[in-house]
Parts: structure tokens; sequence; C-alpha cells
């Protein structure tokens, strides 16, 4: 089951959108979960006898809307909606047992997108167990490509799985990418650098983490590039030709998991496609 967050914003509508056309290559169901959060209108000098009310007629009205444009856009995906009191991340997250991916929009004024990315968006890619796939608002045009970064860790495994299965199901090239930076030689002048061993230890890293998935995935067409540059950098380049953009995270548990990697983070932010942050296993 795919699970998407709305809360009414134009990015909010991108992600139902998305996660519509997901949840057909995948041929799974897909929940439309709203948050009603009362805490604001608790306090008391806030209370309204008739804010409930309205925030729950509010909620339903955005599942109706999003639950008809899912049904525009793939009309045979089994949609069911749901509307659950609680703070946004809480409940999204509560999601990952039965969810196959959490799907949320990237910008909007309040609820689960939050400020420019979003603390809701952030939350969540942070903790959740299941991949979590962040939309931008903007129309997406139809790349063909999905880009995964990787390093020399094994963490990068599920992310890499995670774009083959994508690349596979949309029938688009895998576009690798392992970028590298030499360290800055102020802070180890005595080493020195063969820039052909680099190279080549590059390639090597992405060739052993690819060729393990490219034997199970014969129809997906590889590109491996090790570029000299900063991941994000890298990674927020690629984006501009990409329909996706899958990032590990390395979340091991306790303050860990609450905290995304600095590459992860910064793609979040920078990157102009959709990107899927998938968490390495504890």
């Amino acid at each position: 089951m795919i699970v998407v967050g709305v809360d009414g914003s134009v990015a909010a509508r991108a992600a139902v959108v998305w996660a519509a056309n997901d949840a057909f290559r995948l041929r799974t169901p897909l929940r439309i979960v709203h948050a009603v959060d009362r805490t604001p209108y608790q306090i008391h000098r806030f209370a309204t006898a008739w804010m409930p009310d309205m925030l729950m007629d509010e909620g339903q009205r955005i599942l109706r809307e999003a639950e008809a444009l899912a049904h525009e856009r793939q009309p045979s995906v089994e949609v069911t909606t749901l509307d659950v009191e609680g703070v946004p991340a809480t409940v999204l997250r509560a999601q990952e047992k039965e969810a196959t991916e959490i799907v949320l929009g990237s910008r909007g004024p309040s609820g689960f997108a939050g400020a420019l990315l979003g603390s809701v968006s952030t939350n969540v890619a942070g903790h959740a167990r299941c991949p979590v796939v962040v939309v931008r608002g903007e129309h997406q045009q139809v790349r063909g490509q999905v880009v995964a970064g990787v390093d020399d860790s094994p963490e990068c495994e599920p992310a890499l799985a995670h774009a083959f299965e994508q690349a596979r199901l949309r029938g688009a090239t895998l576009r690798v990418l392992h970028a590298w930076q030499l360290p800055v030689h102020a802070f180890a002048p005595e080493a020195a650098y063969d820039l052909d061993e680099v190279r080549a230890a590059q390639h090597q890293v992405v060739a052993e983490r690819v060729n393990g998935f490219a034997a199970d995935y014969p129809e997906v067409n590889v590109l491996r590039e090790a570029p000299t540059a900063h991941p994000v950098d890298a990674l927020t380049a690629a984006s501009d030709e990409a329909d996706l953009l899958v990032v590990g995270s390395h979340g091991r548990g306790g303050l860990g998991s609450a905290l995304l990697g600095s590459v992860s983070r910064g793609v979040l932010h920078h990157a102009r496609c959709p990107v899927a942050v998938v968490r390495a296993r504890d």
C-alpha cells in the first residue's frame, strides 16, 4: 500500500498524482491520509467552540478532493481515505507498518507540507522505515531517467534496490552516481593522490554495488558515473534530467534515526525532481 499525506496545498495535490501513478505501476492500493491537529486551538486564549467541527469538515473536504484527483489520474487504483486526529508527522510515521512507501509534498502553507522543505517531510524521511518520497509542486516533464546516489558502504544497497525497481517499472534508464571529493590538501599535506587511481577506485565502488542488482534487472539500462564533486552538488545537477532521485539514509536507531544524513538533507532541499529517501536497515 502507498500512503500519501494531504493538507490541501498545491504540493499535496502533486503528491497525490505521483502516489496514484506509483500505485498503478506497483499494482497496489492507495491510502490518502489527512491529520487533524487541534493542538493550537486547545490553548485557552485561542479556544473556540466551533473550531473542532470546522477542522473536521475541512479535513473531509480535502480528502474528497484528493480522492477525486487520484481516481481521475488512475481510475483502476483502489483508493481509501483516512482522517486522523494528531500531529501530522506522528500520524504519517504510524502508517509505516502498512506502507510500501509514504509520499509527501515538499511545500505548502501548513500541515503536512510545512515551510521550505518542511519539518514534517524532514521528520518522516528521517524516521520512517519504509521509503519516503518528497514531491515538489511544479509540473514535472517525463525524462525517462531515475538517478541513484551510492557510496562505498553497504547501507546504500536498499536505496539502490529501490532505484532499480523504479527504473524497471517506468521503463527508464538508471543513472548511478558515486561522487567523491579529494580531501583538502591543507589538512593532509603529506598525502599524495594519483587521480587515475582515484578514478579507478570510484568506478570499482559503483561497479560492485551495481553488478549485484544488474543481473536481476537485465531490462534496465544502467549508466555508471563517478564525478569528482560534492555528492549534493552532483546529485542536484543530475536531478534536472531525472523523474526520480533516490538516496539512502543511514539511520541506526535512537538519535541517529531522527537525523537525516547531510547528503539526504541537502538533496531534499535542492533537488529539482521528486526525491525518494530509503533508510538503511537497522
